[in-house]
């Protein structure tokens, strides 16, 4: 039988996804390894193949017409219970990872599908799938599993006398063959708990499938590690024990999911719990890993450097510089000498060499603030730079090679500067190969009391005051404004608030003087239960001022008349107790 052949036998896979191209992509790669592969265009068409044909692997996009690959999962249950599933996603999300894995599908395959990517994948699906049936087979192709899962096991004899452990063992649990194999299960040294050596044992002894999940496993390389364990008795005909088998699984990845499905605040040092600040958190979780450029946009104040600070630390790349230049702040050929380094002599003041940025962030990151202000000499450089990760310093001719992962931002339109003749459009689109758009803060509302208590708790630190938070119609202004100054200008505010307020809760007394108005006007047509927020506001300065219209008016940052006009309008004049000095 030729290699072909015994791939088909083993592995039939079926690739449902609505876009041809993807279908046609997936299955030329799989096809090219030698896997018997069938398409399917939609969720119904899907259906039919698996109520038809026994499949090893299913290969399913998350949104198919009128139906998703999670309703697939879960609907072909009873007619593909042995067939492993793989979610095809263009923008992977924890809540879609975290979801996919707990109705069985085994992992996730971002878009734009790279054959490297589907290859490592579908080899630890089959792999995977492989095990289960040695667990009622014995132990067919044991040795194949060995080689190609990244899951840790471990086989022993019924005497419990290590018989093989595989590569993977020894990355999870510091357990190589070299050392261990032949020795008895006892004598096995660790670092750990034990937990999985002893339920092998208890496997063996009892014959008795043991499973074990979410036990933490510290190792010397990874001290948070969390696996889960599957121990299978290996039995002869006549049910006597012939030995027994571990599975132990890095869960680590799964529980940090689940982790921030249930917390989900902040990123780094991005705050927010919003479907729109989630998205970015996705976003940034699966870029972490990769060199590909990357471009920030969104208005001033959104915390574009944040994304930045978040990629870099939550990548490889963390233990290497990141460096960041704001293009905006620098002429054209002090920024180019910032970025590439100079030589002595190179022009006037250059007394000495000096290294450039690129070169600073070699191994790491550079951060590219304001790029649309860039000029376009700079662009043209820039785009050379970018496209061979190589550059000569200013007033040199020796080329300098550099690992740089290029993150860019700004908060102008470049698509319109592009057609404006304004910024190069090969530039554009070598930035912009991702891109992560930070949304205003006034589309992300429900993410300002947490903002706020973020604020707080810093600048008590900040300013050795003990404030615990801010007021309800405080709350309520801040959640009504439109915020075009975004978060930075939020924290402008509450600084300002913190400086002068002398109580425990900040009220509208402490706020900006030019602020008041505007939140004011943007609250007074949201009524709560027949009373704005604009009246709270006017009710809480009365009070603050012992009632004193005059005083009352400057905290609001209103004239006296327009107070007066208020009072009438909501009826508040009657409830006044003390006449103006």
């Amino acid at each position: 039988m030729s290699i072909a052949s015994e791939i088909e036998v083993r592995s039939k896979i079926l690739v449902v996804d609505d876009e041809e191209s993807i279908r046609y992509t997936v299955r030329s790669f799989l096809e090219e390894e030698g896997h018997q592969t069938i398409t399917a265009a939609s969720y119904h068409e899907a259906m039919g193949f698996l109520r038809e044909m026994e499949f090893d692997l299913v290969y399913a996009d998350i949104i198919l017409e009128g139906k998703s690959g999670i309703d697939l999962l879960k609907d072909s249950k009873p007619v593909a219970r042995d067939a492993e599933f793989i979610i095809i996603t263009g923008a992977p999300s924890v809540e879609t990872a975290a979801n996919a894995v707990r109705l069985g599908a085994l992992d996730y395959i971002v878009k734009p599908i790279r054959h490297g990517d589907l290859m490592r994948i579908t080899d630890r699906a089959l792999g995977h799938r492989r095990l289960r049936q040695a667990e009622q087979t014995y132990r067919l192709n044991l040795e194949a599993i060995f080689r190609s899962v990244r899951d840790a096991i471990i086989t022993v004899d019924e005497q419990e006398t290590v018989v093989e452990v595989n590569p993977a063992a020894g990355v999870i649990c510091g357990i190589w063959r070299e050392e261990v194999a032949g020795k008895p299960l006892a004598e096995i040294s660790h670092t750990c708990s034990g937990s999985c050596l002893e339920a092998l044992h208890d496997t063996v002894t009892a014959k008795e499938r043991i499973d074990v999940s979410c036990v933490e496993c510290a190792t010397d390389h990874d001290p948070n590690q969390i696996v889960s364990i599957t121990a299978t008795p290996l039995l002869r005909p006549d049910g006597t024990a012939s030995g027994g088998v571990m599975v132990i699984r890095n869960e680590t990845r799964i529980v940090e999911l689940e982790r921030c499905l249930a917390e989900c605040q902040h990123l780094g040092k991005i705050i927010g719990s919003s479907a729109a600040i989630n998205k970015v958190f996705s976003m940034i979780e699966a870029l972490s890993d990769v060199r590909t450029s990357v471009l920030v946009t969104g208005e001033s104040g959104t915390g574009k450097e944040l994304v930045a600070d978040a990629l870099h630390a939550s990548g490889t790349r963390c233990e290497k510089n990141l460096v960041k230049i704001n293009c905006a702040a620098l002429s054209e050929g002090l920024l180019e000498s910032e970025l590439f380094g100079h030589v002595r002599g190179a022009f006037t003041g250059a007394v000495r060499d000096k290294i450039g940025r690129f070169q600073r962030a070699d191994g790491g990151t550079i951060f590219l603030d304001e790029i649309g202000e860039m000029t376009p000499a700079m662009q043209l450089r820039l785009l050379r730079v970018l496209e061979t990760m190589e550059f000569e310093r200013v007033g040199d001719s020796t080329p300098v090679k550099v690992d740089v992962r290029v993150i860019a931002a700004t908060n102008r339109d470049l698509q319109e500067k592009v057609k404006n003749g304004d910024f190069r459009e090969d530039l554009y689109f070598r930035l912009k190969v991702v891109e992560i758009r930070l949304p205003p803060l006034r589309e992300r509302r429900e993410d300002i009391p947490l903002l706020v208590q973020h604020f707080v708790e810093r600048f008590n630190t900040k300013l050795s005051r003990q404030i615990s938070g801010v007021s309800e119609s405080v709350m309520e202004l801040f959640t009504k404004y439109h915020w075009p100054g975004n978060i930075r200008q939020l924290e402008n505010i509450l600084e300002h608030a913190f400086v002068v307020c002398r109580n425990k809760i900040i009220t509208p007394r402490e706020l900006p003087a030019d602020f008041m108005p505007a939140a004011a006007r943007q609250a007074a047509g949201t009524r709560e239960h027949g009373q704005s927020a604009d009246m709270r506001a006017i009710r809480e300065a009365l009070e603050q001022a012992r009632y004193n219209k005059s005083e009352a008016a400057r905290l609001l940052g209103i004239s006296r008349r327009v107070l007066y006009g208020r009072l009438e309008r909501y009826g508040i004049e009657a409830e006044t107790e003390e006449e103006d000095e």
